[in-house]
């Protein structure tokens, strides 16, 4: 049977309907960096998942081929996750989906390496000549978070971060958003096949503790 990250790390991809802290290890990604709505019908998010989903399955099906990479074994595709950013006077305000500024990205088992992330993009510019240049292989360490699982369209996620918000003060944290630690959102649900008030996705907010 093959591996089920969701399965086998519920920690961290199913968290409960309530704010709870978890402490995320390194982990590696296929990765790609991009600004603009993600809701834009051809937009630039929606072109970017277009070029990152058939390199990671490339990378899954490896093993069909003559490509060998030591240590493989069968897998789930991880779901889509994404990390986001608004650079305008600092603001905290995610209102202005124009604004956003993103890196979308789905994990990778610890036996892919850069190298074989350069083989799929190659194999997929070769066979379908999509222009794989902007994917890189990406390093997260996201360290301590507070997280929940929002239940229930995008634009209704300001709910669950208030949320979030009101467990970090009560509880002596304070969020440590940097240019290294960003908002992250994980995506377990297709909003293509869903109902919206259906839709879950994984809300990630990284902090520290209050000095």
């Amino acid at each position: 049977m093959a591996f089920d990250y969701k399965k086998e790390y519920k920690e961290f991809y199913l968290p409960k309907a309530v704010p709870t802290v978890v402490d995320v290890p390194s982990m590696n990604y296929i990765a790609i960096s991009g600004c603009g709505n993600p809701n834009e019908v051809d937009g630039e998010y929606q072109r970017a998942l277009g070029i990152l989903y058939p390199v990671v399955y490339t990378l899954k099906m490896s093993y069909k081929t003559d490509y060998r990479m030591d240590g493989f074994f069968e897998y789930v595709v991880p779901p889509l996750e994404s990390l986001w950013w608004i650079d305008k006077d600092g603001s905290n305000d995610f209102t202005d989906k124009s604004a956003f500024k993103w890196i979308a990205m789905i994990r990778l088992p610890d036996f892919v390496k850069s190298k074989d992330v350069e083989w799929a993009k190659d194999e997929v510019r070769r066979k379908k000549e999509i222009d794989c240049s902007s994917l890189d292989f990406f390093n997260l360490q996201e360290g301590l978070c507070v997280q929940i699982m929002h239940i229930g369209p995008y634009d209704a996620e300001p709910a669950s971060l208030a949320a979030i918000d009101r467990f970090i003060e009560s509880n002596d944290y304070v969020k440590d958003i940097t240019a290294s630690r960003r908002h992250h959102e994980i995506y377990l649900s297709d909003p293509r096949k869903c109902l919206p008030d259906k839709i879950k996705t994984v809300l990630r907010v990284p902090v520290i503790k209050k000095p």
